[in-house]
């Protein structure tokens, strides 16, 4: 499967995440297949991290587009985005769950030897399990080496429902329906709050 080009993350957020799914991230023996995204769009989005304008930690989801945006959460949890949009807009998309397709016994190990869903189905967990780090922020994700995503079939089926841990956001923002996922595979997080997309 062909390397996106970086002409593929130059759309608005939602469109973008919606095409990553069934995506694959590849890098260094390990390759995962994306089910579960969430898009963080420009301009207005209230749960935006760019929401409050370009700051050091930010700077790289301004563009431009096609590169990770990884940043910690809590101290521990790498979190992957790839950032969407034109160059000047503050917008990513957060991938939140996976399936693994090569390199399973690498992902366990640094999973710590877990097994199934659980492996794959959190953000922070994806970041593990892919070994990344803040070196990774600001990443060309359409050259080839380090982190790269490449192209793959869409789901039958696509899930969508409200994005996890914006409490912070207006009430519109918490409800809109931007996380997206695939439809019937165990690989998701918090599926009870997901539903079947119309046509």
């Amino acid at each position: 499967m062909s390397i996106l080009e970086q002409a593929f993350y130059e759309r608005d957020a939602l469109d973008v995440a919606r095409d990553l799914l069934g995506k694959r991230l590849v890098r260094r023996g390990v390759e995962v297949v994306i089910t579960e995204v969430e898009a963080y769009r420009f301009p207005g989005d209230t749960a935006n991290h760019c929401r409050m304008g370009r700051t050091p930690r930010n700077a790289v989801m301004w563009g431009p587009p096609g590169h990770a945006y990884v940043y910690v959460c809590y101290g521990i949890h790498q979190m992957l985005n790839l950032v969407t949009n034109p160059e000047g807009e503050g917008a990513a998309v957060l991938i939140r769950a996976c399936q693994p397709v090569r390199g399973l016994r690498t992902i366990q190990r640094r999973r710590g030897d877990k097994r199934g869903p659980v492996l794959l189905t959190g953000p922070g967990k994806v970041g593990a399990a892919l070994g990344l780090d803040r070196a990774m922020n600001g990443h060309a994700l359409y050259r080839p080496g380090g982190l790269e995503v490449h192209d793959g079939p869409a789901p039958p089926e696509i899930l969508s429902g409200p994005r996890v841990g914006i409490d912070y956001a207006s009430e519109a923002h918490r409800d809109a329906p931007w996380r997206l996922a695939a439809s019937g595979t165990p690989w998701v997080s918090k599926p009870a709050s997901l539903h079947r997309v119309g046509p």
